[in-house]
């Protein structure tokens, strides 16, 4: 067994292993040639007072110890393995695909989207022309939304399954090793593709397919199991077991499973709006005045406060990032944002948005599956309209929108399609303005100088996740009434990020295994 020792360092010794682990062995009484081997485990920022601190945990190695070297992908041949069907290429689909290659299970991937060279064609359009292709934009396509908005890995769920292993293998697939360790691991939009192209090779190698430009657009049953799919409303294919990952956008595939009895169920979500600081700004408040310290990154922040019974939360906090627009269909705009590796953007970027349960909402009924996502629609097409119906969004600056008034002129945005002035007051229901604009003036006094007009509000932030859920059986992952067919991840309400997706991925296969397994006995 190993042992894990916590130290803390200063920032410009945090690259320092003759000091790091001088300290450590000093720490637990120990002479060097008692260590056979040591490594950090974790690392994290101490920000709360002077002098900022980096804490790190060591794991030690002594004499008589074995460090494990365990491969963190085995593969195997799996092109004449029974098939299962893959539906979406996110982080949900993708590890899904990794993982019935180490089950010995053959994967077909169907995505609806581009690979990810070919989408950043639509991606230019969206920004430069403002041109939205329904079907490859910055949610559809290979990766899913995660390739083109930011990367972050951290996840505040453990229970879900093995966050490390899913680390592991974004490592295995080209991430540097520092997402290992790093507590709150980020890979960068920038490098998120050429790893994204490195699992689909592997998938392709190892005998499974990936397919793109492939809509699922009908699901036949019988007897309540699946039998078959359609593919582009033209061919069918028959398979068993089909996993369905489609991301919390595919509202499609909510309303195909519902003309089909299927049963999916309305959900809390989170809408609101996206907000721009310089990143400076948060250094500054962050790091109490420390901004020349290069040994420091730039700045992150997390806000969450209670207002009139709901929660008002910051989510997707973006240092150094850029804010994108993420809408899947003409008619509307969404924001959201991301960073690249090295987060040295001027600006800093994060959506701040209001819990809201279908209960919440003022056409709510019982039995109505699409309250939440009716509501999510009419906001961004509201904004859309606000914005003169382009992909420039409603904005305003921060006091200005607390204050009720129409801000004048704006500083530079990252947001590349533009911004156009409006008193978001009157864009958005007052369900969330009124909310934000409460928590606005608290997370001032949280965060001394977060509250200033030259943050600029960007609307709508409404993808935070999927308004509907595919209820599935928690034992076997299948859904509630239709056997063989696994909702998984973002859009089916049981991930909440690019980790937590990818995790799940792993679980439906092992579900689909065992059952496969249990069959054969």
């Amino acid at each position: 067994m190993s042992r894990l020792v916590q130290i803390a360092v200063l920032p410009h010794q945090q690259e320092d292993s003759d000091y790091i682990l001088e300290l450590t062995l000093e720490k637990e009484k120990l002479r060097r040639e008692a260590i056979t081997d040591w490594r950090i485990r974790k690392r994290s920022i101490d920000a709360r007072r002077s002098p900022i601190k980096i804490n790190l945990q060591i794991e030690l190695w002594q004499k008589g110890e074995k460090k494990e070297s365990i491969p963190p992908f085995v593969p195997q041949n799996v092109s004449e393995a029974e098939p299962i069907a893959i539906i979406g290429a996110g982080p949900a689909g993708l590890y899904a695909a990794l993982r019935a290659i180490e089950a010995g299970l053959k994967p077909i991937v169907f995505e609806r989207g581009k690979d990810v060279r070919e989408r950043r064609r639509d991606l230019a359009a969206i920004n430069k022309d403002q041109t939205v292709n329904p079907e490859s934009n910055y949610c559809f396509g290979e990766g899913g939304a995660g390739t083109y908005s930011d990367g972050k890995l951290y996840t505040r769920s453990k229970k879900r399954g093995n966050v490390l292993k899913a680390l592991e293998w974004f490592v295995h697939f080209g991430a540097n090793e520092s997402i290992l360790v790093d507590a709150h691991p980020h890979i960068g939009t920038n490098k998120l593709p050429k790893i994204i192209t490195t699992i689909r090779e592997a998938i392709i190698e190892n005998g499974g397919e990936v397919h793109f430009n492939s809509k699922l657009t009908d699901i036949q049953l019988k007897e309540n199991a699946v039998e078959k799919i359609q593919i582009n409303n033209q061919d069918w294919f028959r398979f068993s077991n089909v996993i369905l990952a489609t991301g919390h956008s595919a509202r499609d595939i909510f309303y195909l499973l519902h003309k089909k009895n299927i049963k999916i169920e309305a959900k809390p979500f989170a809408i609101g709006v996206r907000v721009e600081h310089q990143q400076e700004l948060i250094d500054n408040i962050q790091y109490h005045g420390q901004t020349d310290n290069p040994y420091l990154p730039p700045a992150s922040y997390s806000l969450v406060e209670q207002v009139d019974g709901l929660g008002v939360y910051s989510f997707c906090m973006c240092p150094g990032g850029i804010i994108a627009p993420c809408a899947t269909e003409q008619n509307e705009v969404v924001t959201n944002g991301w960073s690249p590796s090295k987060r040295n953007n001027p600006y800093a970027n994060s959506g701040i948005v209001v819990s809201v349960a279908p209960e919440d909402l003022p056409n709510y009924k019982k039995d109505d599956p699409f309250v939440c996502l009716d509501f999510q629609k009419y906001v961004e097409q509201r904004c859309w309209e606000a914005g003169g119906k382009t992909q420039k969004v409603p904005a305003q600056r921060m006091i200005d929108f607390v204050d009720g008034k129409v801000s004048v002129d704006f500083p530079k945005t990252s947001y590349q399609p533009g911004i156009v002035s409006a008193d978001l007051n009157e864009v958005l229901p007052s369900l969330i303005s009124d909310r934000l604009k409460k928590a606005f003036v608290v997370f001032g006094k949280k965060m001394k100088g977060y509250y200033t007009n030259q943050a600029v509000l960007h609307a709508p932030e409404s993808r935070t996740s999927s308004p509907i859920s595919i209820p599935r059986n928690p034992e076997t992952l299948e859904h509630i009434e239709v056997t063989g067919l696994y909702p998984c991840g973002e859009g089916a309400g049981y991930a909440g990020g690019i980790i937590s997706a990818a995790i799940d991925g792993i679980n439906c296969v092992d579900a689909i295994f065992n059952k496969i397994s249990n069959s054969s006995k």
